[in-house]
């Protein structure tokens, strides 16, 4: 049977070595462009006619663009709108590395936790800063929930810190989770299409519907993603 692991496994596709400078064009890069490509192109095709009455493609861009907008505008209220343009990015990229990590033959960049890390890390950082930024010293009382017993208080407070510390690595995780579990279950069932031979149209009807479910499973991931951001810049907005 095929080891549903070896789809994870980083290879190199293209790899020559100058001397000084080394050049190496992985998978995982390749599905990075593609996404690029991908989104670029679908950008530029709903806006590429605007006008006043719109069309299919215009209306599905402006539904698309609202609905990010009304999550972070009802999540962290109106003065955190300037996010918007970072809310947006990490939701279609994401999305595109999601979806495309379900097209058999393409990696999953988004099932490694390093990808997943560093969208969450920075996450982490913005609203650390902006945290500080916006409410001073005062950001530390996030650690200390308000009505905290005076002989509590330290210990909630460390509780609170290694929690708040955690956020980037929990958020990580539970993408490249789902990402991974997603996908080697499709691998499975793929192996069970090639080894079924005449009986393989059940496992191969299974393996459709569920490729059609975790294509919805990635989007979900994205926008779930995108509601915990809005979620910590609430926070950092609106100290309670």
């Amino acid at each position: 049977m095929i080891n549903p692991l070896d789809q994870f496994k980083v290879t190199n596709i293209v790899s020559f070595d100058l001397g000084i400078i080394k050049f190496v064009f992985t998978n995982a890069a390749f599905t990075l462009v593609l996404s690029y490509i991908a989104v670029l192109l679908l950008s530029n095709v709903s806006t590429l006619r605007l006008s006043i009455i719109p069309g299919k493609s215009q209306v599905l861009a402006e539904s698309f663009y609202n609905m990010l907008a009304d999550l972070l505008c009802a999540t962290a209220g109106s003065k955190a709108m300037r996010f918007l343009p970072l809310i947006m990015t990490l939701f279609i990229f994401i999305a595109a590395n999601n979806v495309l990590g379900v097209v058999p033959f393409l990696f999953s960049t988004t099932s490694h936790f390093s990808v997943t890390f560093s969208l969450s890390i920075l996450v982490f950082i913005i609203v650390l800063i902006t945290g500080f930024v916006r409410n001073g010293w005062k950001y530390l009382n996030v650690l200390l929930p308000s009505g905290t017993p005076w002989f509590f208080a330290p210990l909630m407070f460390i509780i609170e810190f290694f929690a708040y510390m955690a956020r980037p690595i929990s958020l990580a995780v539970r993408l490249a989770a789902n990402m991974i579990a997603g996908h080697v279950v499709i691998k499975v069932l793929a192996s069970f299409v090639l080894l079924s031979g005449f009986f393989g149209f059940l496992p191969f009807m299974l393996l459709t519907i569920l490729s059609a479910f975790e294509i919805l499973i990635a989007i979900l991931q994205a926008y779930i993603f995108t509601v915990l951001t809005c979620t910590y810049l609430s926070e950092a907005y609106n100290l309670h």
